[in-house]
């Protein structure tokens, strides 16, 4: 594989190879296995297919190109890896029976001898069996980039007993049924469950992920290339030919692009999805195109000392793993997301407790001068992080075995959530809850939505657990404490939470911004946490309250409303960056005047970094829809490319946050701010588990404020002046002039010391009011 280094800097494009035009992976099923000593994560994937009207044959997906991809064949260098062609084990990818586990040990095994054959090479040989194949059979294509595969093979379902009732039962609802085979046919009814049925789906998908595999234990043929996995059945000529449920074994690689290794602030080793570019095609094969939506289940199995974090709807609670003394994680989710939003963290982290005791507190205050020094002081070495952790008491190190019917089940106790309730406490002045009807009329497929459960849409503040390395147990007692408010911020002024729980990870110094937001969880940078130190514990909490604000509003704008286009960030960027003020001015009570004073100045903060920005990048770079009127197409076969994605001056632009924001402020100026967000309220009932186009946002706009368009603001005038143009639109620079007079600008010139700047500093000493006292900055 050449190094991503050799690509061309002035048009690092990202490909998308999967052809989601021909078929499309509706669940996975994960079971992987963390190898701390070798730095790899290993196990295989199952993916359950449904092939899509008009699958084409292998010799069309090689005409990739197309409008919108432009991307040149020739310049794809190809790593192949070498296929095994001894025996395959019958069972794989267990999640949850002990029948299950026995046999995947088993398998575990067989993996071991697959690698060791593969070898240690990058670039060997293709599989010999690919040269049996065709370009006239049908080839699937997923995205997938260091990883190192090791067989894949076509599973039997038809041996599931569970499987025999599905075609009596639930008939799917897909023309052409009768001509399906009969494992097809078992498949087709799999995914069409409907959604109450959702456990027992969950349950065939797992059995028969552990199933057989078929044609007498072969290997399907396949090859990889740099960004894509390749795969085909001898004389399967089109998509509803080739087989339904696949299973793919892998390890990652140590340096591959979506996983990061690395140790944590107690100097631990830990791992954790990155947020790279390449997203999660080098974590797993799958399909990386945002239409490419799935639901999916994960076993995850990780020394017992670890905790594994990830997406995944209820609070895992892991099984002991005899064999192996790890414990066995299982997560999974029912809303279908793009394999994008997939995230995973597996490390020393513990729950941060909402009050620490003295003792602990003083453990905890010189453990964190023992790490700031080169060399530790008398007295540090002696306590350990062992000797911490009983200071906890049960909270953290007390494991409780459980007796269910899935054998036994173990979990620490401070895995529990925290269930806060802010019910008693007053309205905030400005309170949106009431604005919009709450009816709710789902667009979305069926899945078990939120929106439509009245528990759900009065939950303020839903189930959530602060984890960090316990070193900084201190330091995050803010998040703690904060974060609960700004989860009911968020629902009066978006109202129902999207996802029925959240964790906040503290990740490792190093990553490379403030937070990053998935389904479920939530990193957080530590430079975003409370320094703790006198004078400065109110700045601090302002920068870790609205970057949770940020980082929360991506449930709503990122997450259950997604870009269909991932060239158009600033549906995800620019609208969290816009609601994490909101959010943290109803998060503070702030009056009025107060929170129109926080807006303006922090928008004059944002006006001067943008404009350094515009003058010191490339003008391609700063265009929202770079793809302009073809945003959104795509070639023949599904695939396209990303622009810019792999540029690394894009890396550290804000462009898609800040130009973003500045649209939504001046939309928000045309119709009225409250006006305004009862519009978010109204379009999140509407847009919610599907995704978007800029249009789709803006056309609703227009419709529901037709006098802004009748005064000449268009469709056509909105792409022109911001969205497809490089540079500042002229009401920005308009309206600059306005938040330059900004009476709080003095109060930061005072407190800065110099002329008002853009830093993260500046942005730390807005003004705070906050009603509840927070131990952690007395």
């Amino acid at each position: 594989m050449e190094p991503d280094e050799n690509l061309n800097p002035d048009s690092d494009d990202l490909p998308l190879r999967a052809n989601t035009n021909h078929i499309l992976v509706r669940h996975y099923v994960l079971d992987l296995t963390i190898d701390f000593d070798r730095k790899v994560i290993a196990g295989c994937a199952v993916l359950f297919l449904e092939p899509r009207p008009g699958g084409k044959t292998g010799s069309e997906e090689e005409t990739r190109s197309g409008a919108v991809t432009g991307v040149d064949r020739q310049t794809q260098d190809v790593d192949i890896t070498d296929d095994d062609d001894g025996e395959v084990c019958g069972e794989a990818g267990a999640c949850g029976a002990k029948s299950d586990l026995e046999s995947t040990a088993r398998h575990r095994e067989g993996w071991k001898g697959d690698f060791q054959a593969a070898g240690e090479s990058k670039n060997v040989q293709s599989p010999p069996l690919w040269e049996t194949t065709s370009d006239s059979d049908f080839t699937l294509v997923l995205d997938c980039c260091d990883l190192d595969v090791s067989k894949v093979e076509e599973v039997d379902v038809g041996s599931v007993s569970a499987m025999s009732c599905l075609s009596v039962e639930h008939p799917p609802e897909t023309a052409g049924f009768a001509s399906l085979t009969p494992q097809a046919a078992l498949i087709q009814n799999l995914i069409s469950m409907p959604s109450n049925l959702w456990r027992q789906q969950h349950q065939c998908y797992s059995q028969c992920s552990s199933a057989p595999c078929a044609q007498d234990g072969n290997s399907l043929p396949f090859h990889t290339d740099r960004w894509s996995l390749q795969v085909r059945k001898k004389g399967a000529a089109t998509s509803q030919e080739f087989p339904r449920v696949l299973r793919i074994f892998y390890e990652t690689r140590p340096t591959g692009g979506s996983v990061r290794w690395t140790k944590d602030q107690d100097n631990r080793v830990c791992v954790y999805t990155a947020g790279s570019p390449i997203n999660n095609r080098a974590l797993f094969p799958c399909q990386e195109p945002p239409v490419a939506m799935s639901t999916w289940q994960a076993t995850v199995r990780a020394p017992s000392e670890c905790a594994v974090l990830m997406s995944g709807e209820e609070q895992a609670v892991p099984l002991k793993d005899e064999d192996t003394r790890f414990l066995i994680w299982n997560y999974h989710v029912t809303m279908p997301m793009p394999a994008s939003t997939f995230t995973l963290a597996v490390g020393h982290w513990f729950r941060v407790p909402a009050e620490l005791p003295p003792s602990l507190e003083t453990g905890l205050r010189d453990r964190a001068d023992c790490n700031n020094t080169d060399k530790p002081r008398a007295g540090c070495i002696e306590r350990t992080e062992s000797e911490l952790k009983r200071g906890l008491g049960n909270s953290t190190s007390e494991v409780v075995t459980l007796q269910t019917g899935r054998g036994d089940q173990t979990t620490r106790s401070d895995f529990a959530f925290c269930y806060s309730s802010l019910e008693d406490e007053e309205l905030s002045v400005t309170d949106y809850s009431g604005m919009v009807d709450d009816g709710i009329s789902c667009s979305h497929g069926d899945y078990p939505c939120r929106f439509t459960k009245q528990p759900a849409r009065s939950q303020r503040v839903i189930p959530h657990r602060v984890f960090a390395p316990v070193c900084l147990h201190q330091k995050a007692q803010g998040v703690v404490k904060l974060l609960p408010h700004c989860l009911a911020a968020a629902h009066t002024v978006l109202g129902v939470h999207p996802f029925p729980r959240l964790d906040v990870l503290i990740v490792p110094a190093g990553f490379s911004s403030l937070g990053m937001a998935s389904p479920h969880i939530i990193f957080l940078s530590q430079s975003a946490l409370d320094v703790g130190s006198s004078g400065r514990s109110e700045k601090g909490l302002s920068l870790c309250g609205s970057r949770l604000c940020h980082e929360i509003a991506h449930s709503w704008f990122g997450l259950v409303i997604g870009a269909k286009d991932w060239t158009e960030e600033w549906i995800s960027e620019g609208f969290a960056t816009y609601l994490e003020d909101i959010i943290w001015a109803q998060a503070q009570k702030l009056s009025l005047q107060e929170t129109a004073e926080q807006s303006d100045l922090k928008a004059l903060l944002r006006w001067r970094r943008l404009s350094d920005e515009l003058q010191n990048s490339e003008q391609e770079l700063q265009i929202l829809r770079p793809n302009m009127e073809s945003t959104g197409q795509v070639s023949e076969s599904g695939s396209s490319m990303v622009k810019h994605a792999l540029n690394p001056d894009k890396t550290f632009m804000q462009v898609h946050y800040l130009k973003g924001y500045f649209l939504l402020r001046f939309l928000a100026s045309q119709v009225g701010e409250q006006q305004f967000i009862n519009f978010f309220r109204l379009f999140v009932k509407k847009y919610h588990g599907q995704l978007i186009l800029s249009q789709d946002f803006l056309k609703m706009l227009l419709i529901t404020f037709p006098d802004i368009e009748r005064k000449g603001l268009t469709l056509s005038a909105i792409y022109a002046d911001w969205l497809d143009q490089p540079g500042i639109p002229k009401w920005l620079y308009e309206r600059s002039a306005v938040w330059s007079q900004a009476r709080l600008l003095e109060e930061v010139k005072a407190e800065c010391g110099t002329q008002c700047c853009t830093s993260v500093a500046c942005h730390s000493v807005l003004p705070i009011r906050f009603p509840i006292k927070l131990s952690c900055c007395s």
